[in-house]
């Protein structure tokens, strides 16, 4: 069991490390609005991975496989929402461009509440989220073994718990950008601008996949 748990952490370790939408809200979100609020994002992305880990425990992620549409629209809402998120980069970036002394006034106008939703929003409409619980936990449960359901509450909570750890970490990255766009309004665009088109971006992915 010890070896089967180290080979599912690692497995989260590199799909973590891999760049998706997660990773772009943490760093925009500490780079336009403050750390405090990428870890309130952090929290509603941990809420939602820990969902759809009861989610795919339910037969969701079965659902999905066996009904295209159901599928096919959350995908399709999914993938509107972070256009929009990459839209609310973008028009940060625009509002300081227009007014350079509003970079400060900027980073406070989105409550944690706020934050704390987008977080939520954008992982539970993300259904390659909830395949990727129903295909991956399985793997690592030993149904001849007893405690089928302590098996997978202690899976359950690796996950939930790694992706909290990377999305801090993210979040005290996007920190340190924060540092170097707080007087530096051409920065602080440039960094909008990428954050947007790199959302909008993996928005027509999951458009189109």
């Amino acid at each position: 069991m010890g070896d089967d748990l180290l080979l599912f952490f690692t497995a989260l370790v590199m799909i973590y490390l891999t760049p998706g939408p997660d990773m772009i809200l943490l760093l925009g979100t500490s780079v336009s609005e403050g750390v405090r609020h990428a870890l309130a994002v952090a929290l509603g992305l941990a809420v939602a991975s820990g969902s759809h880990v009861l989610l795919a425990a339910v037969g969701l992620g079965a659902l999905f496989e066996a009904h295209a549409w159901a599928y096919n629209t959350v995908r399709l809402i999914g993938a509107a929402y972070l256009l929009y998120l990459g839209w609310q980069f973008f028009r940060n970036g625009m509002i300081v461009r227009e007014q350079p002394q509003l970079v400060a006034c900027v980073r406070t106008k989105i409550s944690y509440v706020a934050a704390f939703k987008k977080g939520l929003a954008t992982n539970l409409l993300n259904p390659k989220s909830l395949i990727f619980c129903s295909v991956l936990l399985p793997q690592f449960i030993q149904p001849e073994r007893s405690g089928l359901a302590v098996q997978f509450t202690v899976l359950a909570l690796i996950l939930v718990l790694t992706g909290l750890v990377f999305d801090i970490a993210y979040a005290a990255l996007g920190r340190v950008l924060w540092g170097i766009t707080t007087r530096n309004g051409k920065y602080y665009r440039a960094q909008n601008y990428l954050f947007s088109l790199l959302m909008a971006a993996l928005g027509v992915k999951l458009g189109l996949s």
